[in-house]
């Protein structure tokens, strides 16, 4: 038999499998979609301290833009190759 979870945010129950199922600070956390969770983390944001949350976006943007970085120089060397 499934698994039942609750949306945090909505309270919709949904069966395991389906839904966004998050470890987060030792504790689960369940979505039913994207949605909520995307809701949930705006309001978690309010909480960081400010400085924290500085140093996270900073790490995670430069994160992004070496990944970004890495495919733009993926499709720059296959452009080559095909010319």
């Amino acid at each position: 038999m499934s698994r039942k979870y609750e949306c945090l945010v909505c309270g919709r129950i949904f069966p395991e499998g389906q839904g966004i199922k998050l470890n987060l600070a030792g504790r689960e956390v369940y979505f039913h979609s994207k949605r909520c969770a995307l809701k949930f983390f705006k309001s978690l944001v309010l909480y960081i301290d400010q400085k924290v949350l500085e140093q996270a976006v900073k790490s995670t943007v430069k994160e992004y833009e070496e990944k970004l970085k890495e495919i733009h120089e993926k499709t720059r060397k296959s452009l080559e190759r095909i010319q």
